[in-house]
């Protein structure tokens, strides 16, 4: 788990997982080193120039100070837009880095990891969280190779021109750290909470919106609309603490700043009334003061602007963790022929304990799973998907797998349809053969479904039995065009008269003469009429 009391200027992990922050740090110390110079230079002519006004130098004499000074001002600019240009491409890189790993990390994990974590607070991360890396890149990270190198050259040139402000500088600097951290504990612990808040919001209005219907039948949809309003209420306050905190932090580095600065400036002005100084260190080192207060002050302060990024990269980063430290899992394509093992598996639901189950399904044979409800017929398929932990060991081929997505071609009770035309929805996941498609839908007992059809969120626009026709028609698709060629049906005929009942059996016995296993779970007593052997998991414990 993430320390959340632990406060890191980079977290480390954003070097490993996003490869184009590594030449975003390098370019940017290049250009912070030039910029660095060019303050240096600019001191050094600008005083110069100064002074001999002050002295009475000529002024064709001065006007070289006065162009080099002006040249540097010019140069200093275009660094600066160089600086943003390069944070924006960086954070673009980086956020696309970022989304590609963890949609890959969630793809490698599984639904089993999916199903205990909020998909809807997920999405917010991967959207409005990764946009916040704007902020972080653009703004939060050029300041901190900014105090890393500038801030040492800075004040080697102040001590270089006058040891006691040097001094000075040393030990009044490091009040700016000390309370960037006491500060940066405070906002962590706020931004975090509003971060938190923000992925309930969403989380509770995609609930709220998915179980609209329900809500509306029960007379219950003012009451979730309350609960949205109350959430939305936390986050506006939640929001106005991070910029109280952010505007009070803000103010207390600047005085700090300020008050160091000034403290130069007052010994300077002493002495330079002492006589114990000349007038040019003194006006170099003034001009120098601040400019060396300044990249920590900015990072203190663009802290905050970049915190949201940082919250919403926590939560990523350890997904990605969770992703590389699971046991890597065989993405291979299965071949023609592919036999499925489950050894000694189980699965636990909470304190109801599945049945311990081992069978073995190849090439040519259709196995039944039978039992009551609730015994875990669809746990079993659930495990083999990876949808679920579970002990025991599943095998392709002999080989030990965490589970057999990539064998499997997968029909379950509900058909998970999506937006789209009736065609796509078979062909999901795959090229589309029309041809193919066609077959497909006859085979599923759907020839009477347009494969043009428009469908709606949900698969709306198709009754019950013409939804399940199409997700059986989805997974014989796969089996035969991707070369899964496992099909797992979990009560693929449940809304199904008997003519079309029997037609889908007629087909998956087909499938599994023509070389394919078939796994189904089905309370249909026609359903022993084309199976093989027959597995009954007996009565739920």
């Amino acid at each position: 788990m993430t320390d959340t009391t632990r406060v890191r200027p980079v977290d480390p992990r954003l070097v490993r997982y996003a490869s184009a922050s590594r030449s975003f740090f390098a370019v940017s110390a290049a250009i912070v080193l030039a910029q660095t110079g060019v303050v240096v230079g600019f001191a050094w002519t600008l005083t110069s120039a100064l002074v001999g006004a002050i002295d009475g130098r000529p002024l064709p004499e001065l006007w070289g100070y006065v162009g080099a000074a002006a040249s540097l001002v010019l140069l200093r600019g275009l660094l600066i837009a160089a600086s943003e240009r390069v944070s924006a491409r960086g954070a673009a890189a980086a956020s696309l880095q970022l989304r590609e790993r963890l949609v890959a990390a969630v793809a490698a994990l599984g639904p089993g990891w999916l199903a205990r974590r909020n998909a809807a607070s997920l999405s917010v991360t991967a959207g409005h969280g990764l946009e916040a890396l704007d902020a972080y890149f653009g703004r939060y990270l050029p300041q901190l190779v900014a105090t890393m190198i500038a801030t040492p050259i800075l004040i080697g040139a102040i001590a270089l021109a006058d040891p006691l402000s040097g001094l000075t500088v040393v030990l009044t600097i490091p009040l700016i750290p000390l309370f960037m951290v006491l500060i940066g504990l405070a906002t962590r612990s706020v931004q975090k909470k509003q971060y938190g808040t923000l992925g309930r919001l969403a989380a509770r209005f995609a609930d709220t919106v998915e179980g609209l219907g329900t809500l509306k039948a029960f007379g219950r949809e003012h009451r979730a609309a309350d609960t949205i309003e109350r959430v939305t209420r936390d986050y506006k306050r939640e929001t106005m603490t991070v910029l109280r905190v952010s505007f009070l932090s803000g103010f207390a580095l600047e005085f700090l700043a300020s008050i160091s600065v000034a403290i130069v400036a007052v010994t300077i002005g002493f002495r330079l009334l002492a006589g114990d100084m000349s007038l040019l260190v003194g006006l170099f080192v003034l001009l120098l003061a601040p400019e060396a207060y300044l990249p920590l002050r900015q990072v203190g302060v663009q802290f905050h602007a970049a915190s949201e990024g940082v919250a919403a990269t926590e939560e990523i980063f350890d997904a990605l963790d969770a992703a590389r430290s699971a046991t890597p899992t065989d993405s291979t394509p299965a071949a023609k022929g592919t036999t499925l093992e489950l050894h000694d598996v189980r699965v636990e639901r909470g304190a109801h304990r599945m049945p311990t189950v081992s069978l073995s399904v190849g090439p040519g044979e259709v196995v039944l799973l039978s039992g009551p409800s609730g015994v875990g017929k669809s746990s079993v398929l659930a495990a083999v998907l990876g949808y679920v932990d579970h002990d025991g060991e599943l095998r392709l081929d002999g080989r030990p797998v965490a589970h057999a997505r990539a064998a499997v071609a997968w029909a379950g009770q509900r058909p998970g349809l999506v937006s789209g035309t009736v065609a796509a929805n078979v062909a999901l996941g795959s090229d589309a053969d029309p041809a193919a498609i066609a077959a497909a839908l006859t085979d599923a007992g759907a020839a009477d479904v347009d494969p043009a059809t428009p469908l709606g969120a949900g698969g709306a626009g198709l009754s019950g039995g013409q939804a399940q026709r199409v997700a059986v028609a989805r997974a014989l698709y796969r089996s035969r065009v991707a070369g899964a060629r496992i099909l797992v049906l979990d009560e693929p005929s449940s809304a199904l008269d008997a003519d079309t009942e029997g037609h889908v059996w007629r087909t998956l016995r087909a499938e599994a003469d023509a070389g394919a296993a078939v796994l189904l779970v089905s309370h249909r007593p026609s359903a022993r009429g084309i199976a093989d052997r027959v597995i009954d998991l007996g009565v739920p414990a």
